[in-house]
């Protein structure tokens, strides 16, 4: 396994969870959660990034590294180009972005996707995929799917049914799928150093604007993205009070068995 460092963006200012890293899950914060599953990974540094004075505190409190970042970032990408100048590190060093409200987000994930980069010396980006078997999640515009070409380099991704079953749909829609040629893009995401501070220089891409999908910047600027795929589907994220319900009660089941 190649060194790899971690940041985890944290933001207080959440549009429909405010102050969700610091909300208690199992007696600590989400935010420690999320850098426990980091520690468990192979990553050779972990540093979680916020704006907030509140989770920087909260944050040292239980012993990590804390970087602080600019409050106008338009991305969570722009802030890890932030913290990737801040630490000055060199243009080949893997950086994964873990979001801060991931907090069942397996450590497996995350060596998964900095190996990946580091096994394609020419991609600048790596990210995850995972099967789609059900028609309602292929034609879910919610849903950002990925085609990959042979060696697992991405080479588009849409809110779209893509690819399109031309002979077998040509009349009316699927009712089910029978292969596995679907993918659905799962947001970890791994990048070089060099390629952060060259992706907050750009515009946002056609392609971009037109899907909604940061990701397309990358591809229109000519630069790789490897996508490695996973058989089992990743647990979700924190977005709203009733993700936080679900986490806390997988915590609470977990003690009692």
């Amino acid at each position: 396994m190649s060194d790899f460092v971690v940041v985890i963006p944290a933001r207080f200012g959440s549009s429909r969870l405010p102050g969700k890293p610091l909300m208690d899950i199992d007696g600590l914060p989400m935010v420690q959660h999320v850098w426990l599953r980091a520690r468990e990974s192979s990553a050779s540094r972990i540093v979680i990034a916020t704006d907030d004075a509140r989770i920087e505190q909260a944050a040292r409190g239980f012993g990590a590294e804390v970087v602080m970042t600019r409050d106008d970032h338009h991305s969570g990408t722009d802030r890890l180009a932030e913290v990737s100048a801040k630490l000055a590190l060199p243009d080949e060093t893997i950086v994964v972005n873990v979001q801060g409200d991931e907090p069942l987000l397996p450590a497996s994930a995350i060596d998964l996707v900095a190996t990946r980069l580091a096994s394609d010396a020419r991609a600048s980006v790596s990210t995850l995929a995972e099967p789609i078997h059900d028609v309602d999640t292929l034609f879910n515009p919610n849903v950002v799917k990925v085609v990959t070409d042979l060696s697992g380099r991405a080479l588009y991704f849409s809110r779209a049914p893509i690819p399109w079953d031309r002979n077998a749909w040509k009349t009316q829609p699927p009712t089910r799928l029978e292969t596995d040629s679907w993918l659905r893009h799962v947001g970890l995401y791994a990048y070089r150093a060099g390629f952060l501070g060259d992706y907050v220089n750009w515009q946002p891409a056609p392609l971009e604007q037109l899907e909604q999908l940061e990701q397309l910047r990358a591809l229109q600027h000519g630069h790789l993205i490897q996508v490695a795929t996973v058989s089992s589907s990743l647990p979700g994220g924190v977005d709203t009070l009733e993700d936080l319900e679900r986490v806390r009660q997988h915590f609470s089941q977990r003690e009692r068995a």
